[in-house]
């Protein structure tokens, strides 16, 4: 039997957000916030970024909220590579090509007062499973879930090697029966996690309290006063004014308004890349694709756009994924052709700050290599849809390379694959479909690595996507927090150890 190393999961705060102005934060002043028993160095207070979308359902996005404040957690956890190990399964074997047990956790109480079972866990597994939509992380996949004893079951149409991963998913943690009533799920003092949801105020705030009867340990914080604020420049003050302890997602341009202790940076698994239309129009032709990529200066991007707080890139997967740094040495076999005289639809969208001003940037560079360059740029709800549909000849975007399971190849499919379902690119090449079916069909670990490694270097090969930069997350937390937790995947934030001074 698969028994990975023991741990205790660090805890979690999340993305949250409604606009708030300065002034507004939930609880007492966060600059002289005490516990609630007068010790612990104080509640934690916290603005961040965006707002419950679906009530806090954990069957939504919302679920990342959940895991990072530690609310709720997931039979499974992901150490820093991506791998798999234990929170409330304590083990798990593969017994057939298409099934899996996973044994649950003793000892674990939901803050409700009912105990995990096997049969509590596989009941909150299939209420998942029955959603409509399906939880993003169960997308094409045919789960079912049992018990036998004190071990889970869950079994699948079709060999799936990263089933332990994908119950690492915020969207599949594991609430008490009391949640699901009336087709709703209702994480208010269901979960599991260190910290017991209170009170949720809409898309203003919400309240957690330490949970003392937590399997893990007890948390150094008495509790957490959440206050989502959309706003970017008011969740710096925020921080500044000494209003919050702890801002998440610091807009590159309030950044150099702080002081620079209190800030971090920490490496996203986010590559802005330019895609290229290769199915018509002038990228059609590889030579000119080529001849873009030799175009773009991506340090000047890195340096002016972001302030030099932005990572250049070497491929599509960047420093936030360790093991990207074992690729082999980029080939690009393709000659350039001469741009010259042609014309090109660059578009982008204006949810993300920065990416117009990137868009202006790459519009000058293009240019200075012949090519002729007309910019569009819209909100990405109105812009999606156009892009999808090859409508512009290239498109830059802001994506995340490991989605909800941990694991690269999800996101190469389904941008770069025949297939695809967000393949902006129009790309259709068979060697790179062959490598992303060997990079799926591949076991975790050092194989599976690999494999997405070689389907990596296949994508790049075509210059379908030019990679420019990894981006980072700025994180702020104030002199007195003591050590929260700096998350690429943005799954945590505050841990066991967080706490004031």
């Amino acid at each position: 039997m698969h028994v990975p190393r023991a741990t205790i999961p660090t805890l979690a705060l999340l993305v949250a957000g409604s606009l708030l102005t300065t002034g507004c934060f939930a609880g007492s002043d966060a600059g002289t916030a005490t516990g609630d028993d007068g010790a612990d160095g104080g509640r934690i207070a916290i603005a961040m970024m965006q707002p419950p979308r679906s009530g806090l359902s954990p069957l939504s996005d919302d679920a990342f909220k959940l895991s990072r404040w530690g609310a709720a957690e997931t039979m499974v956890r992901l150490d820093e590579a991506g791998d798999p190990q234990p929170a409330l399964a304590t083990a798990w074997e593969q017994t057939s090509d298409t099934t899996w047990e996973f044994t649950v956790r003793d000892g674990v109480t939901f803050h409700d007062g009912t105990e995990l079972t096997a049969e509590v866990a596989a009941a909150a597994l299939t209420a998942a499973t029955e959603a409509s939509p399906k939880p993003r992380i169960l997308d094409g996949v045919d789960l079912t879930v049992a018990t036998r004893g004190d071990t889970v079951t869950v079994a699948t149409a079709e060999p799936d090697p990263l089933v332990p991963q994908r119950l690492s998913s915020p969207q599949l943690v594991i609430l008490s029966p009391a949640a699901y009533t009336d087709g709703r799920v209702n994480p208010v003092g269901t979960g599991t996690g260190p910290f017991e949801l209170v009170r949720v105020d809409g898309t203003t705030a919400a309240t957690l309290d330490r949970f003392d009867d937590y399997w893990g340990g007890r948390a150094q914080a008495p509790g957490l006063d959440v206050t989502f604020v959309p706003d970017g420049a008011a969740r710096a003050a925020a921080l500044r004014t000494g209003e919050a302890h702890i801002v998440e997602s610091i807009p590159v341009s309030q950044a150099a308004l702080l002081e620079p202790e209190t800030i971090t940076e920490v490496p996203m698994p986010r590559t802005n890349t330019l895609y290229l239309n290769t199915e018509s129009g002038p990228f059609s032709d590889p030579s000119l694709r080529a001849a873009a990529r030799e175009a773009i200066d991506a340090a000047e991007l890195v340096s002016g756009v972001y302030e030099g707080r932005a990572d250049q890139a070497e491929g599509l997967l960047g420093p936030a994924i360790p093991w990207s740094a074992d690729r082999e040495p980029r080939e690009n076999p393709t000659p350039s052709g001469d741009p010259a005289g042609a014309r090109i639809r660059l578009a982008t969208f204006s949810d993300r700050a920065e990416l117009p001003e990137v868009a202006s940037v790459l519009q000058q560079q293009l240019e200075a290599a012949g090519f002729q360059v007309e910019q569009e740029v819209r909100e990405y709800a109105h812009i999606e849809e156009d892009a999808l549909n090859g409508e512009f000849d290239a498109f830059i975007l802001s994506r995340a390379t490991v989605l909800d399971s941990g694991d690269p190849v999800a996101y190469l499919y389904s941008d770069f694959a025949c297939d695809g379902s967000f393949n902006i690119s129009q790309l259709c090449d068979p060697a790179v479909d062959e490598a992303l079916d060997e990079a799926a069909a591949a076991p975790s670990g050092p194989e599976r690595r690999a494999a997405v490694l070689r389907a990596e270097a296949a994508v790049l090969a075509t210059d379908a996507a030019i990679p420019m930069l990894h981006e980072r997350v700025i994180q702020g937390d104030a002199a007195s927090v003591v050590d929260s937790v700096k998350d690429p995947r943005e799954r945590e934030l505050i841990g066991l150890e967080t706490r004031l001074r």
